[in-house]
């Protein structure tokens, strides 16, 4: 057997990209928890999230279907996700009335996804439950961290925040 020291690999597990990662699932799973006690939430999806049916993956719809509706090509750009995965979830999120798609008044051949009022309610109860998680967050790590972590993560992100 070789006795030659191996090179110091620590960083695989400590470096910001992993960091982020394990931070995003920590979040979004806080969130998710929330939103299954919710009182806000409609008692059919959190039920759902309670059982662990909704996913970080079904996030997906709530943080990125804008208001006005959008094609499912657009809203899986700006998801990150291939067009047919945000099909299939966007098929999923109709089943439980999250959202309906609708003809597109520009296009016949194309389909706008929009939030049905299920939905909206659904969203209305993401937002108090980011908003909750933000304040754990801030608890946790002391309010002058939070704010230097998120003006950082808002530079680095760069284009992508509105």
């Amino acid at each position: 057997m070789d006795d030659t020291p191996l090179p110091d690999d620590r960083w695989r597990q400590t470096h910001l990209g992993r960091l982020l990662g394990h931070a995003m699932r920590r979040f979004d799973a806080r969130v998710l928890q929330l939103m299954a006690r919710s009182a806000e939430a409609p008692l059919a999806l959190s039920n759902l999230a309670a059982r662990d049916q909704v996913s970080a993956a079904h996030i997906h719809i709530t943080r990125h279907l804008s208001l006005r509706g959008d094609r499912v090509t657009d809203l899986a750009e700006r998801a990150g996700m291939a067009k047919q995965s945000m099909a299939d979830l966007v098929q999923q999120c109709e089943a439980w009335g999250l959202v309906t798609r609708e003809a597109d008044p520009h296009d016949a051949r194309a389909r706008i996804v929009r939030f049905t009022p299920m939905g909206l309610a659904w969203l209305a109860a993401f937002r108090a439950a980011v908003a909750q998680a933000e304040a754990e967050f801030r608890a946790e790590v002391g309010a002058e961290v939070a704010t230097v972590a998120a003006l950082g993560l808002e530079a680095y992100a760069g284009g992508d925040t509105p």
